[in-house]
């Protein structure tokens, strides 16, 4: 029996504190009202008094209620019955199914050794040109998707989340508005995605607190189903959404601000959650996909700024595609000389070529008179920008090579890329086929 403590002393927002002892760090502790039982982990212990996050919000407690602590973290169910089902973000079932309660798994422990990790070293195809012959997926890798408000990055999450050659797809939503939760959920079944799909759902409408949960729960089952040889994906969408939620949970509790208002653990909260990333020897692996959108399109904003320096490089969208410019994939060198010898050439010379048009643009704009040459690389970066920048392409990584030769077969003579001979000479008819 669990000891229930009536001492509630304060209610600030959502968090209540309480006298108690013999508690720990992100324990769950039930809150039993009039009208309900409401669910609170610890987020701060100070000698007897404890401070709790109520995932409901603290409306309707009073200072008489009861406080159970539970002596456990966040536990959440896993397995495969998980599979083709939506919960919220206390793992609730939100699609009228039954509720689980077998096969618990605790949440919020600790990343995996780096000594038990392996190397990233398997691509993970997408069908996306920008993605698998520019800045290539690799099994393990852990990437932000950078954007701003009103950009398509639910469309690309969907879409990677449908052709990713991978076992099972988590979501992770946080603030989603309804329409975007109805949209993946719609779009995944649409295109058969969704019996290997477990979504973890927080919308705009519901407690903020409960946003918190979501990635730890998302990646706890992630984690448990890699030990088991499946290969996941996790995305979450959005990653700003979670990080204000800790913005205001802090604020609650009269913490000092760092930068814009923001706890100064922020890189450590990011870093806890993106860490989980990993390739398991002998078993499978997690992979993240985070979206995070930039207020302003400011890339220094804390939370962009702060991932950038957990994370292995980012995906730029901007204008409705993958900015070339603006993104990286510091694993990619480990997986794309793995696929064809003209690979690694192929996207540094496509990419040379394509920063030479984007010089030619601003000449052009400024009244220089165009060359032959700056012509020349008009015609490329308009075929480059229509047949591979554009998200609605839609090729296996062998296709998007064969149209990249064919792109420059279109637009300059062999000698013009500076590509070596030996590789003119096995891939330059193809392109031109």
């Amino acid at each position: 029996m669990h000891k229930v403590y009536t001492n509630i002393i304060q209610i600030s927002g959502d968090v209540i504190t309480v006298e108690a002892e013999g508690v720990g760090y992100a324990d769950i502790a039930e809150v039993t009202t009039r009208r309900r039982v409401s669910l609170a982990q610890v987020i701060s212990l100070n000698g007897k008094k404890v401070d709790l996050q109520v995932f409901a919000g603290s409306r309707g407690i009073s200072t008489k209620d009861k406080v159970r602590f539970l002596g456990h973290p966040m536990r959440v169910a896993s397995g495969d019955a998980l599979l083709g089902r939506i919960f919220n973000g206390s793992g609730v079932p939100l699609d009228r199914g039954p509720k689980l309660s077998d096969s618990l798994i605790e949440t919020g422990g600790p990343s995996v050794n780096p000594i038990k990790r392996i190397i990233p070293n398997k691509m993970i195809r997408t069908g996306i040109p920008m993605i698998d012959l520019f800045n290539s997926l690799v099994e393990s890798q852990k990437l932000p998707v950078f954007s701003i408000a009103g950009e398509p990055y639910n469309d690309l999450l969907a879409r990677i989340a449908i052709q990713a050659e991978i076992d099972i797809i988590i979501l992770g939503g946080m603030g989603l508005k309804y329409d975007d939760y109805l949209f993946f959920r719609d779009t995944l079944k649409e295109n058969g995605a969704f019996p290997r799909s477990i979504f973890f759902i927080h919308t705009a409408a519901d407690p903020v607190v409960e946003c918190l949960l979501v990635p730890d729960i998302s990646l706890a089952v992630a984690e448990d189903f890699a030990l088991k040889g499946k290969r996941v994906l996790v995305l979450f969408s959005d990653m700003t959404n979670f990080c204000d939620a800790l913005k205001e949970i802090a604020i609650t509790m009269e913490q000092v601000p760092s930068n814009r208002g923001y706890p100064g653990d922020l890189y450590s909260q990011l870093a806890l959650r993106y860490e989980k990333a990993v390739d398991f020897e002998g078993a499978g692996s997690i992979t993240i996909l985070a979206v995070t959108t930039m207020p302003g399109d400011d890339v220094t904003h804390p939370v962009p700024d702060n991932t950038g320096y957990i994370t292995e490089g980012q995906f730029y969208l901007k204008g409705g595609v993958i900015e070339p410019f603006g993104s990286l994939s510091r694993l990619k060198q480990q997986v794309n000389g793995k696929t064809r010898p003209d690979h690694r050439v192929l996207m540094d010379t496509m990419i040379q070529l394509f920063a030479s048009y984007r010089l030619t643009l601003e000449k052009q704009a400024m009244g220089f008179k165009m060359s032959p040459w700056d012509n020349k690389l008009l015609k490329y970066g308009s075929l480059f920008e229509k047949e591979l920048m554009s998200l609605k392409v839609n090729i296996p990584l062998e296709k998007a090579l064969d149209l990249g030769w064919k792109i420059l077969a279109e637009c300059f003579n062999p000698e013009e890329t500076g590509i070596k001979l030996s590789l003119i000479k096995e891939f330059w008819l193809n392109g031109k086929n």
